[in-house]
């Protein structure tokens, strides 16, 4: 019997295999995401259980969206939605203990059933380093990642200068240990509750802190990756820089402002926009780099 061409051991230790090169690929919309920036084009994506009929642009990066299919999200991914558009490859994600995300357990068993699968671990065990090596090696071996050195330059550089500003400000910041204005990473759910993150349940958080950045830790509470909250006890917190979650899940910040603890925190803070979901390229990261890094800046200089 011949052997497949085309091998790939995902994350959760699985051959995937094909005669050939994958060239229909369906991904998560994030894992397309990514894929795009390494210039590795999905035909179809699909979203999770916090989606809708339509892709969530926060998540979608760079993806042609007028030009893939979204296959839809939720109770709306069953298998033969999934295998529409014959794909050779379909590319997942998961947060750990290998169950793929979006994709009820069942669905996602049948799946690989009729098409390889492959599953990149974005878990908490992960640092964002490591993660975003997997994806690069994925894109390479779909073909990808020409302009790999390009993006990594650019990386190192938001790097390099995230960690220059951090180290800037602790010159002028009068606490033990000395650390810069302070960052919240936040999901708002409405006018009544906010979901805090734990900074240690998120790669690209203590990927900041790997920086230099000081992160707020919410109280102690029940959620693994969250702390919830009233907007007064958020309000109470301390934090110059505000990480709000831009997905369409979470409630845009212009339906916030009626109550006051959110006008308390706008007031006081810079607000940035947050996807907990950004693609795990070096291009992506680098933006969100800067975008800390500026942000940081500005409030030191005032």
């Amino acid at each position: 019997m011949d052997k497949p061409v085309w091998q790939f051991s995902d994350d959760r230790g699985q051959m995937a295999t094909a005669s050939g090169v994958p060239t229909r690929v369906t991904a998560y919309i994030q894992a397309g995401a990514t894929l795009w920036d390494h210039g590795v084009g999905p035909g179809a994506v699909f979203g999770s259980f916090h989606d809708g009929a339509s892709p969530d642009r926060a998540k979608a990066g760079g993806l042609p969206l007028d030009r893939l299919r979204y296959l839809g999200a939720g109770a709306a991914l069953d298998l033969d939605v999934l295998l529409q558009g014959t794909p050779d490859l379909v590319v997942a994600v998961s947060y750990g203990g290998g169950q793929v995300y979006g994709l009820a357990p069942e669905t996602a068993k049948h799946l690989e059933e009729h098409v390889p699968v492959v599953v990149i671990d974005i878990g908490h065990s992960r640092s964002l380093a490591e993660i975003r090596d997997r994806f690069t090696d994925l894109a390479r071996a779909l073909g990808g990642d020409r302009h790999h050195e390009d993006a990594t330059r650019l990386l190192d550089a938001a790097q390099r200068r995230l960690r220059t500003v951090t180290a800037a400000t602790r010159a002028y910041v009068d606490t033990d240990p000395p650390a810069g204005p302070r960052v919240l990473a936040l999901s708002p759910a409405g006018t009544d509750q906010v979901h805090v993150a734990r900074p240690g349940a998120w790669p690209e958080l203590r990927a900041l802190a790997e920086h230099g950045v000081h992160l707020v830790e919410p109280p102690a509470g029940t959620g693994a990756n969250w702390t919830t909250l009233t907007w007064e006890e958020a309000a109470a917190l301390p934090a110059e820089i505000i990480l709000s979650d831009v997905r369409v899940n979470a409630t845009p910040v212009e339906q916030l402002r009626a109550d006051p603890h959110w006008r308390t925190i706008e007031d006081r803070a810079r607000v940035l926009p947050w996807n907990p979901e950004t693609p795990c390229s070096a291009r992506a990261h680098a933006r969100f780099f800067a975008l800390v890094a500026d942000a940081i800046d500005s409030r030191t200089a005032r």
